[in-house]
């Protein structure tokens, strides 16, 4: 197959795949975005990649990791798809069964998602329909490229007589035979060897080297079929990019953002306490003591957010209860609600990372609805389970022993971003998110940690996730070139529920020197510190190191986030002119 041809081909098997997801996607607006194929194919992706892959990913695109994995996913998809393409024009139905069976798996992934059922099939199915359609199209149908060059034509040897063919004996001499093997029979009437006929006579090319084959390369594409084919692929391809958009759009306006913004939070009946002033430092390049909802950090397996109605919403807490109990979101809404600030952290953030954010909590104390279904006491875990199926496991202590443990309906003075859980999540004070931060939540199931391991645990990650006392530095930052003279250094520390005691920085390795600590709302929120450095011309090394509540210093052994958050110290090289 000519090269050309084989792109043509490649061009025509990503057409297929691009109409097959494209149109899949204001179908899934119907049946749900997490039942179109791209979105049920990459959770399967998350769920099932090695835990290592998914923290690498976390590592280089942050806060962005599933943008990075369905775009990707996309461009594996269609490097296939080009090679169905290919596979297509040596026989249509080897492309048609490659389409299927993408059909095919895109249908098992919407399946097998939390909560599916047989419609969540209906996007994979229309989708892998009408890319078979389209590749029929491309391949034998109206846009078929004329010619589809598999092989070049059969090459040709050099002019021989019209008389006939020659014998195999010889080269054939014009005035009769001269080959050792012996005469060479006439052919015809025209041939050199019938002396009646001289003036008819054609020469005859010998067969030797001199008569070898010219390679006739492949027949040209009719240009005509050429623009058909490429206007055809232009069409579709332009159709499919905006009907997935456009599903995107549907679906975004099928969701519930305009029955938040109709949401009206009553008045806490315990408002948090007034930020003291002086805890946000205000200096550039440091984070603010109030991280803004829209800056707030966002790690979850959801690739699409998902979209709760808050009037079908209901919380179930079952398991090893007394009594079981369902609340619907007015039932919260009804009760007196407490306000906190809390910082969350991830446990995926390295050392000095920036997925951890402080904000002002709206919610229920979690220990009075817990005290209301009587736990069994032999149950220590609390299963929290979203409405996408994930899962995570708090210590039922952590629920019950006084801290500000709240399900949330309110983030920063309004309700639930619908990215950060809306209408409910849970926020427990001193623990790391994956094992206590359960947005979109549906459930809340008393159990034991013998008996039940959520999402991550049997992903290589510890049951319990109490966080760890960290610090970070803010400004100046990696290879920053300052100024020598006085440099304020800059940051914040965290050892929430425990509070931190003190922050010290070095330089070069040299002794530690205390920094000054801001005033903070209590210990469940992280607290700015400063330095006065008088920095001398030079490369040099800034490292820092907190101490909590309790008198332990934050350790310099390196370790990495698995199995339940990084330690180290965080150093960061600057350059002093």
């Amino acid at each position: 197959m000519s090269t050309t041809s084989r792109r043509y081909a490649a061009l025509a098997g990503i057409t297929a795949a691009a109409v097959a997801i494209g149109i899949a996607e204001p179908v899934a607006v119907l049946t749900g975005p997490r039942s179109a194929p791209l979105v049920a194919v990459g959770g399967v992706i998350v769920d099932a990649v090695p835990e290592s892959l998914k923290q690498l990913a976390i590592d280089l695109f942050g806060t962005a990791d599933k943008i990075a994995l369905l775009v990707g996913t996309a461009v594996l998809l269609g490097g296939f798809a080009a090679l169905f393409g290919v596979l297509a024009v040596r026989r249509l139905a080897l492309g048609l069964a490659g389409i299927a069976a993408f059909g095919a798996i895109g249908v098992a992934a919407a399946l097998t998602r939390s909560g599916a059922d047989l419609a969540d099939a209906l996007p994979s199915v229309v989708g892998a329909g009408l890319g078979a359609l389209v590749l029929w199209l491309f391949i034998g149908g109206p846009f078929e490229l004329d010619p589809w060059s598999w092989s070049p034509p059969t090459p040709t040897a050099g002019p021989v007589s019209s008389a006939g063919p020659v014998s195999p004996a010889g080269p054939v001499s014009p005035a009769g035979p001269v080959s050792p093997a012996g005469p060479v029979s006439p052919v015809g009437p025209g041939s050199s060897a019938d002396p009646g006929s001289p003036a008819e006579s054609v020469p005859v090319t010998p067969a030797g080297p001199t008569a070898a084959a010219e390679p006739v390369g492949p027949a040209e594409v009719d240009p005509e079929s050429r623009r058909r084919f490429l206007t055809g692929s232009g069409v579709l391809l332009g159709t499919a990019v905006v009907a997935g958009l456009g599903g995107r759009w549907l679906a975004g306006r099928r969701g519930v953002s305009a029955a938040r913004e109709a949401i009206r939070l009553p008045a806490p009946v315990a408002p948090a306490p007034a930020v003291p002033a002086g805890a946000d430092l205000s200096l550039t390049q440091l984070a603010p003591y109030v991280t803004p909802n829209f800056g707030f950090y966002r790690i979850d397996t959801a690739l699409v957010v998902p979209q709760v109605d808050p009037d079908t919403w209901r919380l179930r807490i079952h398991g090893r209860v007394g009594r079981e109990r369902t609340y619907s979101y007015a039932d919260l809404l009804a009760r007196p609600l407490v306000e906190r600030y809390v910082t969350l952290a991830c446990v995926s953030n390295e050392v000095g990372g920036d997925l951890i954010g402080n904000a002002l909590w709206l919610g229920v104390p979690l220990r009075e609805l817990l005290d209301e279904v009587e736990p069994d006491d032999d149950a220590d875990q609390v299963v929290g389970r979203s409405v996408d199926g994930w899962t995570c496991g708090t210590p039922t202590a952590a629920l019950r022993d006084g801290r500000d443990a709240l399900l949330a309906v309110g983030m920063n003075g309004e309700p639930l971003p619908v990215e950060h859980g809306f209408p409910v999540r849970v926020v427990v004070p001193g623990l790391y998110g994956y094992v206590s931060a359960c947005k979109w939540v549906t459930e809340l199931e008393l159990t034991r940690f013998a008996d039940f391991d959520a999402y991550w645990v049997p992903r290589g990650w510890s049951p319990q996730g109490p966080i760890k006392t960290q610090s970070r530095i803010d400004t100046p930052r990696k290879r920053n070139r300052l100024t020598a003279g006085p440099v304020t250094v800059a940051g914040v520390a965290w050892a929430q529920h425990r509070g931190i005691r003190r922050v010290e920085v070095r330089v070069d390795d040299g002794p530690w020197q205390e920094a000054a600590l801001a005033p903070t709302v209590s210990v469940d929120t992280w607290v700015q510190w400063s330095w006065r450095w008088d920095a001398t011309p030079g490369e040099h090394r800034l490292q820092v190191r907190a101490t909590d509540a309790t008198g332990e210093t934050q350790t310099e052994r390196t370790q990495d986030v698995v199995p339940d958050g990084a330690t180290g110290w965080h150093t960061v090289t600057v350059t002093v002119r």
